[in-house]
């Protein structure tokens, strides 16, 4: 008798829709970003920032929440390019959710796709879905330990985003324990530092996605 773990066997189904996903993504030229964190972190306010700065670039969001559109509701007065997914139970975007939305993609080159995940710094960084790069996301308002509680992230993802850094003076938050045992976790993370309530630090990360857009070509 063969035993088969149910994880892996879930894991590995998911990865091949992904390696589909990252061909679709291909053909439409896009970067594509796959933005994690816990609830109230910031995840809408950051893509809205984002839009804005970069009004020039034809972006297309994808917004997952286990029901309802508020977050996507919020972003429609600055785009007509965004793609809903609703979970039902599920505490995550998986490949084959972001398959389904990809058919309605606008056609043509995407400089820009933004994926915003489920709120949760658990089982979102698990699945792949055809992303560039996982993006970590914590805000002051959290503890900075998170790096420490959910390793698997901040192993995965490219960079850390720490939002609301105008929350600081109010909080017990350190931000250099959080780069240090984010750093700890995976030495090449980088840490960009900012605020989408006073834009400080914003421009950081719009150098940051410009950079990767050029190295894409």
């Amino acid at each position: 008798m063969k035993r088969i773990k149910i994880d892996e066997a879930i894991l590995s189904a998911n990865d091949l829709i992904a390696r589909e996903n990252r061909a679709i993504f291909d053909r439409h030229r896009a970067l594509v970003l796959n933005i994690i964190s816990a609830p109230g972190a910031g995840k809408t306010s950051l893509i809205r920032s984002t839009i804005e700065k970069l009004s020039d670039l034809r972006i297309v969001v994808i917004e997952g929440d286990i029901t309802g559109s508020l977050d996507a509701q919020r972003l429609e007065d600055i785009t007509p390019h965004i793609l809903q997914i609703n979970t039902g139970s599920a505490c995550h975007l998986d490949a084959r959710m972001i398959r389904s939305a990809l058919d309605y993609l606008p056609p043509g080159p995407i400089d820009l796709i933004l994926i915003e995940n489920v709120g949760n710094l658990v089982c979102p960084a698990e699945f792949r879905v055809g992303e560039d790069h996982k993006i970590a996301l914590i805000s002051t308002a959290e503890g900075d330990d998170k790096p420490l509680k959910y390793p698997l992230l901040f192993q995965l993802a490219s960079l850390l985003l720490i939002n609301k850094i105008d929350l600081l003076p109010h909080t017990d938050f350190s931000i250099d324990r959080a780069i240090r045992w984010a750093g700890q976790i995976n030495p090449k993370i980088e840490t960009i530092t900012l605020s989408c309530k006073t834009g400080e630090g914003l421009e950081r990360w719009i150098e940051w996605i410009s950079r990767h857009l050029n190295a894409k070509g």
